[in-house]
C-alpha cells in the first residue's frame, strides 16, 4: 500500500516525529513523507509515534488508493489541526470568545467539588490517635479495634456539635475558632471509653445538619463501605460481609441511622484501657494548624453561602455523592503514592505542602533498603488529599473528551454486503434517528437478533451511530464467560481492524487468555482459520486527547489497573471488571469502573444466562449505568419480557438521578421523564421514546408479537421429544445412574440412526453428538456405565467427558478439540481433521458415535453444530441453549427429532415423586414458605405443551402467557421467578427504628430482589446490597488442585493440593502432595477415548511455547477447583474428578 504522511507538528514534537518518519519513508516537503509499506510496517510506525506522541504532536496518514483518491487511515496527536478528511486548512485564526470547551451541562459539579475538597480535609484525622502512630512505628500489631475513619467521624462531629449546618460551617468559616472544640469532653464521644453514648452517630445527625451527615459518610466510606454487624451466637461478631439471613427494611431505607462502629470494624469487646489509645491522640490535631484552617475556612464559606440559596437533600442524591467519594478516594490513593525523589528529598507535587516540625504521620515508604520509613505527616497529607480532591473533582465535568475515541470509522460506517446482515443497516439508521433524542435523554437498546446473525458487530455499529460523528466512540462490551470475552474481542480486532491500544480485552486469569492464544495459533498454523483482516475495514481516526496535563487523568492513568480499564476506546471485558463500579466494597477497586461508565456506553451481551442469583448486582450496574450518563444494550436472542422490563426501570431510575444533575436545562423532578429506546433483530427495528413504563412495555410487547410472528415463518431446526424415565427410588444412586446410563445410550443409537452421514473417505456412517446433564458428580459414574457398557456389534462410540473439573490445561485441549470438531460452516472440514480422521481409520465399526457427555458448560460460550442432543433437563432456558448447539451452522431442517429430552433428571428419578425442589442448581425450583415456586409434578409431559417444545425455539422464552401458573407450568415457573426477582414490590414503611440493633427482624430475605437498588437510593449509602446479594457467589469450601514435577520424582506429573500461603511466602502458595484415588476402567469392546490427552505432553507444550520451566507452566496451566471433601477425591483423565464417597 502507498501512504502519505503530514506532519503539523511544533516545537520539539516535530523533531521527534521527522527522525521516526525518516527511518520509514522519504520526504516529499518539509512536513510531508511518502512510501509503499506493508501493513505490518504502518502499523509498527503508528505504534512508535503513539509512543512517542505530545500535546504538539500531530500527524496524518492517507492511503493513496488510485490516482484520483486518498482516504485517511490514522490521526495521532491532536486531530483539531486537521478536518475530518485529513485535509490541512490553508491559513487558521483562534480567539475562543465563546469559550464554549469551557462550558459544561453539570449543575452540581461545585457541590461535588466542595464535598470531596472537605472530605478531604477531614477523612484522616483519626490517624492522629496514638494507636495509629505505634502501628506506623511497628510497635503495635494487634488488629485494628477501632479504624482512624470512624476515629476521624468522631472528631469532626465533635466540631460540628449540636449545631445545623449554617452553625458549624460559620464557626469554621470563622478566623476565631475555639481549638478545644475538636476533643472537649462531652463532645467527643468514644466508642468503648465513654459510657453512655449514643452508638448510632447518623441518626438525629441527618435531619439536624444533613451536609455534616453528608461530609460524615465521606470520612466513614473512604476506605470501604459500612457492612452490616451480626452476632453469632457465642455473641462474638461475625466477619464483616458475612451473609444474613432476612433483613430490617430501615437497612434500605435509611441505612446510616443504622451505623455503629461495628458496621466499619469488628467489635472487639475492649475494655476502656485497651480502647483509649485508639482515640487518645499523639500530637496535636492538623486541625488547628493555621494551613488546615485556611483551606477549610475557604471551603466552608463557599459551602455556606450554596446552602443559604437552597436546601438539598444531599444524601437522596447518589450522584453527588458517590461522585464526591469517587474524588476523593482516588486524590487519597495518589497522594499517598507520593514519595520522595533520588535525593530523599519530597517530590515536586509534594513541596507546597509539606510543613515544618511535624510529629504526626499519615503514612510510610520504603527506602532503598527496603525498610520503612515515615513519609508524609499527617498535616501536608490532609492539606495534599483536600487540594488534589478539589483538582479532581474540578475536571470530572468534560474529562471523557480528553479520553480516546472512535471516530469516522469506516467499518462502522459502511453499509453491509451481505444480505444476512442488511438488518444491521436497518438498526444502525434507527439509531442515528435517536441521536439527537440520545445525547440528553441517554437510550436503551434491546438487540434480539438470531445467532449466527451478528449481533456483535451490530452492538457496536448501534452505538457508533448513537455517537456525536464529531467526537466519536466510546464503549464497553461486557460479558459472562472468560471464552466468550476472548472470542468477542477476535471478533472486533478481526472485522474493524482494531490493534490493542484501540481495543482492550480484560479477562482476568493470564492463564486462560494465554490457552486461549495458543489454539488460535495452533488454528493459525494448520491453516483451519483465517484472521487476516481486510484493510478496508481499517479506516478510522482515533481520536487522541492530552492527558498529561489533565488534573484528573494524569492521576487515574497512573495506575496501571485504572489505565488498562480506561484507555481502550473499546473494551471487551467479563463483567466482573465493572462490576466493582457497585459491588466493590473496598473503595480503590471502583474508581476505574465507575470512570468507565461515566465516560462511555454498555452493552451486556447475554444478560440471561446469568444465574438468578446474580441479576441484582446486574441491575444495579445497569441503574448506575443510566446514571453516570451511559447508553445501554442489551443483546441476547432469548431475553424475556421481565428481565428486560427491569432493566429498563433500573436504567429509567438511573437517567432520572442523572437529570437532577446534568443536562442542558435545569427540570423539575417530577418532570415526565423521555428515555429513547430501540429494538432492533434480524427482521427490522423499532424506535419508541418512552415517557413510562406501560409505554416500554406495550413497545416491547408489540416488537416481540412481530418477532415470533417471523420466527414461525421458518422452517423448525430442532425437533424435541420427550423420553420418559422409570422411577425407582429404592435402587440407590448408583444403581439408578447405571440405569439412566443405559437410557442415554439407546437414546445415542436411536439418534444416530437418524441423522448419521457417511465419510466421504470410507462411507462408514457417523454422527456427532451431545448429552447434556445436569450436575457434575452423577456425571462421572454415568461415564463409567457407559464406557464399561457393551454397545451392539458393528457401532464404536467414541466418548468425551467434559465439564470444569479437569485440569485447566487438559480441558483447554478439550474445548479447542470440540471447538474444532463441531464448526461445521464448512460441513466438509470434519472429515479432515486429525483426531476424526484418525478414530475412523483405526477402528473398522461401519457406524461411529462421536459423543461429548457435557455438564451444563456446554450451554454458553461454545460456538457448536452438533447432529442431535440427548437432554436432561433443568430449565426452558437450558433447553434452549442446547437446542442452539444443534444444527447452528448448516441450519438443515430434520425430518425425525434431533433432540431428545428426558421427562425428568436424576434428581426426579431418586426423589420418585416426592415432594421438594427437583429443577434446581441448576433450575428455578425454589422452596419458600407458600410453595409458589414450587412444582406440582416434575414430569415435563404434564408441565410443558406439545407447542412449547416439540419446535424447540426461543418463543416460551421471549413471550409469556398473559396468566402465569407456576406451580402448573415448567415456562411460567421461569417467567414467574424473573418477575419476582425483577419488578419493584411494593414499598413496605420501615417497622420500627431499629434501637435494639442490627439483628434481622423480619424473616423475608433480600434474596433476589433486584429493584431495591433504585427503590431505596440510600441503600447504596452502605455495601448492605453487595452483602446480601452477592455477585457470582459460591458458598461452598473449595480446595485447589494442581499436577506439578514432585521434587523426590524424576519424572511425571503428580496431584498437589495449592495452600494459600499469603503471609510467609513470596509466591504466596504452597504445593503440598495430595494423593488422589486414581480409578480404574475396563472399556467394553467398541468404545474408544476422544481426546486422548497426555497432560505432561500438553504441559511440555506450553512450557516451550510460553519459555517456563516445567514447574511454573505446571503450576500455571493444572490447576483446578474443586470442592472441598474429608474423604478425598477420585481422579481418571478421561472423566476428570468427583468426591471420594
Amino acid at each position: 500500500m502507498n501512504v502519505l504522511l503530514v506532519s503539523q507538528c511544533d516545537k520539539r514534537a516535530l523533531t521527534e516525529t521527522r527522525r521516526i518518519l525518516d527511518q520509514f519513508a522519504e520526504r516529499r516537503g518539509d512536513r510531508t513523507w511518502q512510501t509503499p509499506i506493508t501493513r505490518a510496517g504502518l502499523e509498527t510506525l503508528h505504534k512508535l509515534l503513539r509512543k512517542t506522541a505530545r500535546k504538539n504532536t500531530a500527524v496524518a496518514c492517507h492511503w493513496i488508493r488510485g490516482a484520483d483518491h486518498s482516504e485517511l487511515l490514522w490521526v495521532v496527536g491532536d486531530a483539531r489541526r486537521f478536518n475530518s478528511e485529513g485535509a490541512v486548512p490553508t491559513n487558521t485564526t483562534e480567539g475562543d470568545v465563546l469559550r464554549k470547551g469551557d462550558e459544561n451541562d453539570w449543575h452540581s459539579a461545585e457541590d461535588v467539588r466542595l464535598l470531596a475538597q472537605l472530605g478531604a480535609l477531614l477523612h484522616d484525622l483519626g490517624k492522629a490517635s496514638e494507636a495509629f502512630q505505634q502501628r506506623l512505628q511497628g510497635r503495635l500489631d494487634e488488629r485494628n479495634r477501632y479504624r482512624h475513619e470512624w476515629v476521624s467521624l468522631r472528631l469532626f462531629l465533635a466540631f460540628v456539635g449540636a449545631d445545623d449546618d449554617a452553625g458549624w460551617l460559620t464557626r469554621m468559616a470563622s478566623e476565631e475558632v475555639d481549638d478545644g472544640v475538636w476533643t472537649a469532653q462531652g463532645r467527643y464521644l468514644r466508642d468503648g471509653v465513654d459510657p453512655g453514648i449514643e452508638r448510632y452517630p447518623f441518626r438525629e445527625l441527618a435531619a439536624r445538619a444533613p451536609l455534616a451527615a453528608a461530609i460524615g459518610w465521606l470520612i466513614v466510606t473512604h476506605h470501604r463501605l459500612p457492612l452490616i454487624s451480626f452476632k453469632k451466637d457465642d455473641g462474638s461478631q461475625a466477619w464483616l460481609g458475612h451473609r444474613i439471613k432476612g433483613y430490617q427494611q430501615a437497612w434500605l431505607e435509611t441505612p446510616l441511622a443504622e451505623m455503629a462502629h461495628d458496621w466499619n470494624e469488628i467489635d472487639s469487646r475492649a475494655t476502656p484501657a485497651d480502647a483509649a489509645p485508639y482515640w487518645d491522640l499523639a500530637g496535636k490535631l492538623p486541625a488547628i494548624a493555621p494551613a488546615w484552617r485556611t483551606q477549610a475556612r475557604r471551603v466552608a464559606k463557599t459551602l455556606l453561602a450554596r446552602t443559604a440559596q437552597s436546601r438539598r437533600g444531599w444524601l437522596e442524591d447518589p450522584y453527588v455523592m458517590h461522585l464526591a467519594r469517587l474524588a476523593l478516594m482516588l486524590a487519597d490513593h495518589h497522594y499517598s503514592s507520593l514519595g520522595v525523589d533520588g535525593y530523599d528529598l519530597p517530590v515536586a507535587e509534594r513541596q507546597r505542602f509539606v510543613q515544618a516540625d511535624q510529629t504526626v504521620f499519615a503514612n510510610t515508604r520504603k527506602d532503598k533498603r527496603g525498610h520503612a520509613q515515615r513519609n508524609q505527616s499527617l498535616l501536608e497529607h490532609l492539606l495534599g488529599v483536600g487540594h488534589t480532591a478539589s483538582l479532581i473533582a474540578h475536571a470530572l465535568p468534560g474529562f471523557e473528551r480528553h479520553l480516546p475515541r472512535l471516530a469516522n470509522h469506516r467499518g462502522l460506517r459502511k453499509r453491509s454486503a451481505d444480505k444476512r446482515f442488511a438488518w444491521q443497516d436497518k438498526a444502525f439508521d434507527a439509531a442515528a434517528g435517536l441521536r439527537e433524542a440520545a445525547r440528553e435523554h441517554g437510550a436503551f437498546i434491546v438487540n434480539m437478533a438470531s445467532t449466527g446473525c451478528g449481533k456483535t458487530l451490530a452492538n457496536a455499529r448501534i452505538l457508533y451511530a448513537l455517537s456525536d460523528p464529531a467526537i466519536g466512540l466510546r464503549m464497553s462490551y461486557a460479558l459472562g464467560l472468560r471464552t466468550l470475552t476472548l472470542q468477542t474481542g477476535r471478533s472486533y480486532r478481526r472485522d474493524l481492524g482494531l490493534g490493542d491500544d484501540e481495543l482492550a480485552v480484560l479477562v482476568g486469569g493470564s492463564a486462560s487468555r494465554a490457552l486461549f492464544e495458543y489454539h488460535e495459533k495452533l488454528a493459525e498454523d494448520t491453516g483451519s482459520a483465517s484472521t487476516q483482516a481486510l484493510i478496508e475495514e481499517d479506516s478510522h481516526v482515533l481520536y487522541e486527547g492530552n492527558v498529561t496535563d489533565h488534573p484528573l487523568l494524569s492521576r487515574a492513568l497512573a495506575n496501571p489497573d485504572i489505565r488498562k480499564l480506561l484507555s481502550a476506546p473499546m473494551l471487551v471485558c467479563t463483567v466482573d471488571h465493572l462490576a466493582p463500579a457497585t459491588e466493590s466494597l473496598r473503595a480503590g477497586r471502583q474508581i476505574a469502573p465507575m470512570l468507565r461508565l461515566l465516560s462511555g456506553d454498555l452493552v451486556l451481551d447475554e444478560l440471561d444466562d446469568y444465574d438468578l442469583d446474580d441479576l441484582p448486582a446486574l441491575t444495579r450496574l445497569v441503574h448506575w449505568a443510566g446514571m453516570l450518563g451511559a447508553r445501554v444494550v442489551l443483546s441476547s436472542a432469548t431475553l424475556p419480557p421481565s428481565l428486560v422490563q427491569g432493566m429498563y426501570l433500573a436504567y429509567r431510575a438511573g437517567r432520572h438521578h442523572y437529570r437532577r444533575n446534568r443536562g442542558q436545562q435545569r427540570v423539575a423532578d417530577d418532570a415526565p421523564l423521555d428515555v429513547p429506546c430501540l429494538w432492533a433483530d434480524e427482521f427490522g427495528a423499532q424506535t419508541v421514546i418512552c415517557l413510562d413504563d406501560s409505554d416500554f412495555t406495550a413497545a416491547h410487547a408489540r416488537f416481540v408479537e412481530r418477532r415470533v410472528a417471523e420466527l414461525r415463518k421458518a422452517p423448525p431446526l430442532r425437533i424435541a421429544e420427550l423420553l420418559p424415565l422409570d422411577t425407582h427410588p429404592g435402587l440407590g444412586e448408583e444403581r439408578t445412574r447405571a440405569a439412566f446410563a443405559d437410557r442415554i445410550r439407546e437414546a445415542c443409537l436411536r439418534l444416530h440412526g437418524d441423522h448419521a452421514e457417511s465419510d466421504p473417505g470410507t462411507g462408514k456412517q457417523v454422527s456427532f453428538g451431545i448429552v447434556r446433564m445436569s450436575n457434575i458428580e452423577p456425571m462421572f459414574a454415568v461415564a463409567r456405565a457407559l464406557i464399561e457398557g457393551e454397545f451392539p456389534p458393528g457401532i464404536r462410540l467414541h466418548l468425551c467427558v467434559y465439564h470444569a473439573r479437569f485440569p485447566l490445561l487438559l480441558r483447554s485441549a478439550i474445548e479447542a478439540m470440540l471447538d474444532a470438531t463441531f464448526n461445521r460452516r464448512a460441513p466438509e472440514s470434519v472429515w479432515q481433521l486429525p483426531e476424526i480422521r484418525r478414530a475412523l481409520d483405526a477402528h473398522p465399526e461401519p457406524n461411529h458415535l462421536f459423543v461429548v457427555l457435557a455438564s451444563p458448560v456446554c450451554e454458553v460460550g461454545r460456538d457448536w453444530d452438533a447432529d442431535w442432543a440427548v437432554a436432561e433437563p433443568s430449565s426452558m432456558r437450558s433447553l434452549i441453549q442446547l437446542a442452539g448447539r444443534v444444527q447452528r451452522h448448516r441450519r438443515k431442517a430434520p425430518v425425525q427429532p434431533n433432540l431428545l429430552v428426558f421427562d425428568t433428571n436424576l434428581k426426579g428419578v431418586l426423589k420418585g415423586g416426592g415432594r421438594g425442589a427437583v429443577f434446581t442448581r441448576p433450575g428455578f425450583e425454589k422452596i419458600t414458605d407458600d410453595e409458589r415456586f414450587l412444582l406440582a409434578s416434575h414430569r415435563l409431559g404434564e408441565l410443558l405443551d406439545d407447542a412449547e417444545y416439540r419446535h424447540l425455539d426461543a418463543v416460551p422464552r421471549i413471550q409469556p402467557r398473559a396468566e402465569l401458573r407456576p406451580r402448573q407450568r415448567w415456562v411460567d415457573l421461569e417467567h414467574a421467578r424473573l418477575r419476582a426477582g425483577l419488578l419493584p414490590r411494593a414499598v413496605a414503611p420501615a417497622r420500627g427504628s431499629g434501637r435494639r440493633g442490627t439483628q434481622p427482624t423480619e424473616q423475608q430475605s433480600l434474596g433476589d430482589y433486584a429493584a431495591a437498588c433504585w427503590q431505596y437510593p440510600q441503600a447504596a449509602l452502605s455495601g448492605v446490597l453487595p452483602q446480601q446479594q452477592p455477585f457470582r457467589d459460591d458458598s461452598s469450601a473449595n480446595v485447589t488442585l494442581a499436577w506439578v514435577p514432585d521434587e523426590d520424582e524424576e519424572e511425571g506429573l503428580k496431584s498437589h493440593r495449592v495452600v494459600d500461603m499469603r503471609s510467609g511466602r513470596k509466591d504466596g502458595e504452597l504445593y503440598v502432595r495430595e494423593l488422589l484415588h486414581r480409578v480404574s476402567l475396563a472399556p467394553a469392546t467398541g468404545i474408544s477415548r476422544w481426546g486422548a490427552f497426555d497432560l505432561l505432553a500438553l504441559v511440555s507444550d506450553q512450557a516451550e511455547a510460553q519459555d517456563l520451566s516445567l514447574e511454573r507452566a505446571a503450576k500455571k496451566f493444572t490447576a483446578v477447583e474443586v470442592p472441598e471433601n474429608s474423604q478425598g477425591w477420585r481422579w481418571h483423565p478421561w472423566l476428570g474428578i468427583t468426591k471420594q464417597h
